[in-house]
């Protein structure tokens, strides 16, 4: 599931964000000021940030510089409709920038196309000789189809969705079990192995020492 951090201090758009691109199938979280949100990255991953410019404690621009080391593609939320606020937005990194009043229509689009351009929209994904179609959640290798539980398959869908990535165990855990905690880090390891076995990537699902996995794709 596409995860979504929405930062944005005014709390009625920013329920109304929730609301609606929960509707839509994403999975949100909440940060009401730019601290708050440089925190909640610190532990957990995301897709993308919605991001509101005018924001107390830390703004929007200074939490981007943070946000690109985290390579999550951004898209601003402003007040802010000058074509020079618009301009530096965008020069600053943001993949796209939505003044504000918008259409809840407009903001859907705007997503689903980054999300295409990260290939995090697309419902098939694929690397070496492997195909996973995430709306049927069915997995070839090779053109034959191989059979995982649904905890193998969420776990090779978030690897495919962060190929090249280092991801740390609590990341892991918390995304593909929808925990906050670690609790045994050996679900993940079991899990991790049987996803090797299965689909013999032992050679590109390595482990990253101190930390997690990476599932290595070259491009």
């Amino acid at each position: 599931m596409i995860r979504i951090l929405i930062v944005e201090d005014e709390l009625p758009i920013a329920e109304l964000l929730n609301m609606s691109l929960c509707g839509e199938g994403y999975q949100c979280t909440c940060a009401y000021d730019g601290q708050e949100a440089a925190d909640i990255l610190e532990d957990e991953t995301f897709d993308l940030v919605l991001l509101d410019i005018m924001l107390p404690k830390i703004d929007g621009y200074e939490l981007l510089e943070y946000i690109h080391f985290c390579q999550i593609p951004v898209i601003f939320l402003t007040a802010k409709t000058d074509v020079a606020d618009r301009v530096k937005g965008l020069k600053a990194g943001a993949e796209d920038y939505i003044s504000k009043p918008f259409e809840i229509a407009e903001l859907l689009a705007r997503v689903e196309a980054v999300m295409r351009r990260f290939n995090k929209g697309t419902k098939t994904l694929a690397f070496a000789d492997v195909v996973v179609d995430a709306e049927s959640r069915l997995v070839r290798k090779s053109g034959k189809a191989v059979s995982l539980t649904a905890k193998e398959f969420d776990l090779l869908l978030y690897f495919v969705q962060n190929k090249n990535k280092a991801l740390s165990r609590s990341q892991i855990y918390a995304q593909v079990w929808n925990s906050g905690c670690l609790g045994d880090s050996r679900t993940v390891d079991l899990h991790v192995q049987r996803l090797r076995k299965k689909l013999s990537l032992e050679e590109s699902l390595v482990s990253v020492y101190k930390i997690g996995y990476r599932l290595e794709v070259s491009d």
